[in-house]
């Protein structure tokens, strides 16, 4: 009797061991299979969420169906206690696992409203854009300049929600004083510079924002990157250059800068100058002229006069010989590396060419005929303006 017993209990031990597992299994397939949801959403988590009142909530959204096996699947993971709040965007058909990644990633939002500030060398244009979830594209909501008198209610309103992404973009080409001075007009920054930071140090480009945080904060992380770069770019430069230090470097690529908008024409623009300065010529390049009457502070917003061209100052490279003392701007990465790795020319000269770029030339005779031809293409767009 005793033995029927055991041989029954035993059988019922292993039945039971089987269905555990057959659950276990099943709970994991459903944990890391295709979810319900038809159409992607953007899911809100504030601050203080936990999995439970998340897994409810994506049952209410049609995203899970089982709450249970979502915490489960989350504890498993070793997840449930790094919940981020935030605006996520939760792809149709996501699995729950796909969905538990996405709330403890980190990182800025995926989802849900985006401020950008975009900082120029003649102005600061704000455009405020959200995510569609459904076709993962940003929808403009407004766009305008910061200088307004009147900011657009569609900001404010955006301002006011707790969920909102901030970025800058940073113009390649901006002086020192146009980036701290716009940074700190932004409403979302603490103003909180007293010193111009140091020119050409800050790296153009897109940074990350946070509400309140200080403009200092943001420069640093600007000069920490600009350092980074130039340190690679000069490890990594062309032999034989006639530049001293890192320092000449940045200073070249701020011109390279100023004197090309086309990516295509850096290196060529560096190798005019690189020729000059092994050959003992004057760079006489306009932007550093600009630069010597406007220190930086502001657009010169005219053609330069003659007197300007002759006056003397410290960066005016048609007076002086070789580098003017600092750079006149913050130089991009690809600048920078191409004031450190220009084509191989034998081009001493460049004017524009009509086009947007420039006609360069290797003899003063090609340079006057490609100055007569800009001079014409100018005389023919005043008539037509």
């Amino acid at each position: 009797m005793w033995r029927h017993i055991a041989s029954n209990a035993l059988t019922f031990l292993i039945v039971g061991m089987f269905l555990l597992v057959g659950a276990v299994s099943w709970g994991a397939s459903q944990y890391r299979s295709e979810g319900p949801l038809a159409q992607a959403i953007c899911l809100q988590v504030p601050s203080g969420s936990n999995m439970r009142s998340l897994a409810d909530e994506l049952v209410e959204k049609g995203a899970v169906t089982s709450p249970v096996i979502f915490r489960m699947g989350a504890d498993y993971a070793e997840k449930s206690s790094l919940l981020k709040a935030g605006s996520f965007r939760v792809p149709e058909n996501a699995s729950m696992e796909e969905i538990v990644d996405i709330v403890t990633r980190g990182g800025r939002n995926t989802c849900g409203a985006e401020v950008i500030y975009r900082v120029g060398i003649n102005r600061t244009l704000v455009d405020v854009r959200e995510l569609d979830p459904a076709t993962n594209q940003f929808e403009e909501i407004v766009s305008f300049n910061a200088d307004d008198i009147e900011v657009p209610p569609e900001y404010a309103e955006v301002r006011s929600a707790a969920d909102v992404t901030y970025s800058a973009i940073v113009a390649e080409g901006a002086t020192s004083w146009q980036v701290a001075n716009a940074l700190a007009q932004l409403d979302v920054l603490r103003a909180d510079l007293t010193e111009t930071p140091s020119e050409g140090m800050l790296a153009p480009g897109a940074y990350d924002l946070r509400e309140g945080e200080p403009v200092s904060a943001v420069v640093e992380r600007m000069r920490i990157r600009q350092e980074q770069d130039l340190r690679t770019a000069w490890e990594n430069r062309a032999d034989g250059l006639p530049l001293a230090s890192a320092e000449e470097a940045l200073i070249l690529a701020s011109i390279i800068e100023k004197e090309t908008s086309v990516p295509e024409e850096r290196r060529q623009v560096a190798s005019v100058f690189v020729n000059r300065l092994n050959r003992g010529m004057r760079l006489q390049t306009d932007p550093t002229v600009i630069y010597g009457i406007t220190r930086g502070e502001g657009v010169l917003g005219r053609g330069l006069r003659q007197s300007e061209l002759r006056g003397a100052t410290p960066w005016n490279t048609y007076v002086i010989t070789g580098l003017p003392p600092t750079p006149i701007a913050n130089p991009g990465k690809a600048s920078i590396e191409a004031a450190l790795n220009p084509d191989t020319t034998e081009y001493i000269f460049f004017v524009a060419d009509g086009t947007g770029g420039h006609a360069f030339a290797t003899n003063l005779d090609d340079h006057n005929r490609n100055v007569a031809r800009w001079r014409e293409i100018e005389a023919e767009r005043a008539n037509d303006g």
